[in-house]
């Protein structure tokens, strides 16, 4: 009896040292100091959005870390270089990329990207989302999304709708539109958002998504007429345009603005930094002025954020599939 329960005894000494040995990773990172050091937050191109917001939200985690958090603006190839930087980076958490639904998309259209986004990253938070619109010519009669569908099921294959570029965000994102639709237009991609405006001031193409802060003065004038918003809900700046869900039951924003990390930081530092990141995005002033450009501040889990992500992969990809845009 008593060799029975020292063996118990013995086999739950076992136990606990097993468990105590696959958690101490978790232990030992979240005991860790961090940043020990300067913290990098790199961004595809100087001026844009994510850029934007890297310079709002960066200031504030310097403040509570009281270690800089140094802005790096990495031009090119539509964010591929910014995330071959962070991929190549040791995976510690003092090496972030904040980085636009680009990444995602990028990923589903591009084979041959230096990098395997599902495989070489990971996440840490996500950021937000911009605001677009959709807008057409007060010319066309469209005053609605209801409007544009009716018309373009009476005329499938006529209407024109412009963007910054086959693949770009917005191009994919009406596609995605007319996709959930049901309906057939055509697509002329130009150089920018702003050519594809112009176009549908000339007349020349009948609508297109932009952001609110580059269609706001014209809608405001009346040039345009706007339809519809990208966000779940209604945007302050458009508070009498609807989201286009209201129309559309099926659509969904598209993908949104995240950090990650590269892949092998442990999970304790990425909940440190995604929890900082939350914290931020909730003062006040910080909230005030990214609701300013028409972006919606939200934090998430890095478990939320990777899932996030396998879901953009995931929805972007099918969409190319549907509309003919193969991975290259």
């Amino acid at each position: 009896m008593t060799e029975h329960r020292h063996n118990l005894v013995q086999h739950a000494l076992i136990r606990g040292v097993a468990v105590m040995m696959a958690t101490l990773p978790l232990l030992v990172a979240a005991q860790q100091k961090f940043p020990s050091k300067p913290v990098r937050l790199v961004v595809p191109a100087s001026g844009n959005t994510a850029d934007v917001v890297a310079r709002i939200i960066g200031p504030k985690l310097s403040e509570n870390w009281r270690q800089p958090v140094i802005m790096e603006n990495r031009a090119g190839a539509g964010g591929t270089f910014a995330a071959a930087t962070v991929a190549k980076a040791a995976p510690d958490g003092h090496t972030l990329l904040l980085i636009s639904g680009q990444f995602a998309l990028g990923a589903a259209l591009h084979a041959n990207l230096p990098y395997q986004v599902l495989k070489d990253f990971t996440g840490v938070s996500q950021i937000g989302y911009s605001t677009s619109v959709l807008v057409t010519g007060p010319s066309t009669g469209i005053k609605t999304i209801k409007d544009l569908v009716t018309t373009a099921q009476s005329q499938p294959g006529k209407l024109i709708f412009s963007s910054g570029g086959a693949g770009s965000n917005n191009h994919m994102t009406v596609e995605y539109l007319a996709f959930n639709a049901g309906i057939k237009t055509v697509h002329v991609g130009f150089k920018s958002v702003s050519e594809a405006l112009v176009e549908v001031l000339a007349g020349r193409a009948q609508y297109c998504l932009a952001s609110v802060p580059a269609a706001l003065p014209m809608i405001r004038d009346g040039r345009l007429q706007a339809l519809g918003v990208t966000t779940p809900k209604r945007s302050p700046l458009l508070p009498n345009v609807p989201a286009i869900v209201e129309a559309i039951p099926g659509f969904s924003r598209e993908a949104s603005f995240g950090l990650y990390a590269p892949a092998g930081t442990s999970l304790a530092i990425r909940r440190q930094i995604g929890q900082e990141v939350a914290r931020v995005l909730d003062i006040q002033d910080v909230r005030e002025r990214l609701q300013a450009m028409a972006f919606t501040p939200a934090s998430s889990t890095p478990e939320e954020m990777d899932r996030i992500f396998r879901e953009q992969v995931a929805m972007f990809s099918e969409l190319a599939r549907q509309i003919g845009l193969r991975a290259k």
